[in-house]
């Protein structure tokens, strides 16, 4: 009988040190499955991030072609010999301010037509350029590029003797604010859907990712707002799902009473114009 206990005990001890084996060999497959799918999402993100940061898409239409028939592409050389296509309009009276309008990440200029209209229908002047790399430009974008193109385009209008109002769109507000802390004598910045930083949006959808230590191109325009000295407008939607609006209200904050912040109630990330942003705008510059 006692050498039948012994038996038992044996194989049952077996038979648990067996499973424990394979749930243990079962356990690190899994880490192992999960740690090359988790290296495998990170190494998708920081070898793709460029294309999922700028999103040129289409063709860029003739100014005519979408209602603008005031208006004139033109081709600006950058300082590194890059061309670059912008859409260009005088203003309509003396001493009437110029837009240097900045567009968001997506599409082309064409698609924001209706705001360029609404724009030159005030009597004021317009250059809005297709960034690098996208529809009707050359090179690739990045911030650095972004930015110095920005302010050449800048100075361009400011030879000129034009009384210049930078908006940037979404995330054309960080080249706009950076040129702004550049060139402090500039009429009026607006922030159209602004962020603290591309970083810190890519922070909030993917938590998981170690996004400050991948994203090469982070537009920190929360480190800049402390330097603005231009007079600052800042939108953001209440519904806004892209940047949400928690972003405004952080770089109102930043700025102090230089800035005023508009959180309008049911505007998205794209729909401010039709929310009475526009308004606001004409109602802090000079009327003609």
């Amino acid at each position: 009988m006692t050498q039948i206990h012994h038996r038992s005990t044996g194989a049952f001890s077996e038979a648990i040190q067996s499973k424990f084996v394979l749930v243990k060999g079962a356990m690190i497959l899994l880490i192992l499955i999960g740690c090359t799918l988790y290296a495998g999402a990170v190494g998708y993100m920081y070898v793709n991030q460029q294309s999922l940061l700028y999103k040129p898409e289409g063709e860029l239409p003739a100014p005519k072609a979408v209602g603008l028939a005031d208006v004139d592409a033109i081709s600006l050389t950058m300082a590194d010999g890059a061309v670059l296509t912008a859409w260009s309009a005088p203003p309509a009276f003396e001493g009437a301010p110029t837009v240097l309008f900045f567009h968001g990440q997506g599409g082309n200029l064409g698609d924001r037509a209706d705001r360029l209209r609404e724009i030159l229908n005030s009597g004021y002047g317009l250059l809005a350029p297709s960034y690098r790399g996208y529809p009707g430009s050359e090179g690739e974008p990045s911030e650095l590029a972004l930015i110095t193109d920005g302010v050449q385009m800048y100075d361009r209008l400011d030879s000129a003797g034009a009384n210049i109002v930078l908006h940037g769109q979404s995330l054309g507000t960080a080249i706009a604010a950076a040129v702004a802390e550049q060139r402090p004598n500039a009429q009026l910045l607006v922030l159209e859907a602004p962020f603290t930083a591309t970083v810190d949006v890519a922070a909030e959808r993917y938590p998981w990712l170690p996004v400050h230590a991948l994203m090469k191109d982070q537009f920190a325009t929360r480190d800049l707002m402390q330097n603005l000295s231009v007079p600052t407008l800042i939108f953001h939607g209440t519904e806004d799902e892209t940047v949400p609006a928690h972003h405004g209200q952080a770089l109102a904050a930043m700025s102090g009473d230089r800035a005023q912040l508009f959180v309008l109630p049911d505007a998205g990330h794209n729909d401010l114009w039709t929310h009475g942003l526009w308004d606001e705008v004409q109602k802090s510059l000079p009327q003609t």
